[in-house]
């Protein structure tokens, strides 16, 4: 089957365009209006919002190492996670220096590594909102929700390491150094948020007017429906897709983890730093596994308030473009907040 089957090559396809440009062009203003539309309840929520905004704290740490969130928090709950976060920094530090008089630390440390990973996937951040986002966009499966955000939480987990290692254990790099190459990562990841949303963007306002064209022709010409069903369409990209996905959540390190990871390593504790990170990893991967969870008990319930056979694949779809255009939308706005609070 060529691509230009896919939607729109029916005989009487609107206008004076092929049938493909035809669909093209259709496509496009699918794409610029999601993206418009979502835009506008981006900034009417910020405005509404605006009052209660404030700058979020930049992380404390002895070596000056850590990233800022590069959208703002809120007061009320978000100032209290930020404050609660805020805490478990000095707690972890405590606890790392416990650890060199009193071995049962160990424990403790681990805890409270465990603890702070559930507050900091809960509080501002993109990891969440992208898998979230991608979830609802697609027909992943909650078990594949799972392995998106253990396999983000891991691998973020696992970039912290690798930057502490090769650049203050291995090349002996100042802080400086280290903050600067984890805002090069941050950068990064923000860039292919927005790659990724506007890739699985494309291929969901087409799935949307094939949605459209089969419903339109199924019973006038069946002869004429050449459509693969969406389902059909979306396994040929969900590995490539969830890939980018694990990728542009999960690379951007934790400020948290490296700040423990650098304290840990003035202490000659390097080892325990490594195990809190890790602990760190199974929390984060709990709360954003939870909010995964969510999204895809929101989405069926969306399937199943719009009911009906004929009208229910037709709301769904439409509710996997707006969320395509949300993850697009979120990767633009942490890349214009970063670049706000001075980030390169």
């Amino acid at each position: 089957m060529s691509r230009d089957e896919t939607f729109g090559s029916h005989p009487d396809a609107a206008g004076g365009l092929p049938p493909a440009r035809h669909a093209r062009v259709l496509q496009l203003g699918l794409a610029v209006g999601a993206l418009l539309v979502i835009g506008l309840a981006l900034v009417a929520v910020g405005f509404g919002l605006h009052a209660w905004l404030t700058p979020p704290p930049a992380p404390r740490s002895p070596f000056g190492t850590g990233l800022m969130e590069a959208a703002p928090a809120a007061t009320g709950i978000g100032a209290i996670i930020l404050n609660v976060q805020s805490e478990f920094y000095q707690a972890l530090i405590r606890a790392v220096q416990a650890l060199k008089q009193d071995g049962a630390a160990f424990w403790t440390l681990l805890a409270i590594g465990f603890i702070y990973g559930i507050f900091h996937a809960a509080g501002p951040g993109h990891g969440k909102s992208v898998i979230s986002g991608y979830i609802v966009a697609s027909r992943q499966s909650l078990k594949r929700g799972l392995i998106l955000s253990w396999a983000a939480a891991v691998l973020q987990a696992l970039v912290a390491i690798v930057i502490v290692t090769a650049l203050a254990v291995i090349l002996k790099a100042t802080a400086a150094s280290i903050s600067a190459t984890a805002r090069a990562i941050e950068l990064t990841s923000f860039a292919v948020v927005v790659v990724v949303g506007l890739v699985v963007l494309w291929r969901k306002t087409g799935s949307f007017l094939a949605v459209l064209d089969r419903k339109r022709f199924a019973e006038a010409a069946p002869s004429h429906v050449h459509i693969p069903p969406p389902a059909t369409l979306d396994r040929l990209h969900n590995w490539r897709e969830m890939a980018g996905i694990v990728l542009a959540a999960g690379i951007r390190p934790c400020s948290g983890a490296i700040i423990i990871l650098v304290f840990a390593l003035a202490q000659g504790l390097f080892a325990a730093g490594l195990a809190a990170t890790l602990a760190m990893a199974v929390g984060t991967a709990l709360t954003t596994g939870a909010l995964a969870a969510l999204a895809v008990f929101m989405k069926s319930l969306a399937l199943s308030i719009a009911g009906g056979r004929s009208r229910g694949p037709v709301v769904v779809a439409g509710l996997e473009v707006l969320a395509a255009a949300f993850v697009a939308l979120t990767g633009v706005a942490l890349l214009l907040g970063l670049w706000a609070t001075g980030g390169s």
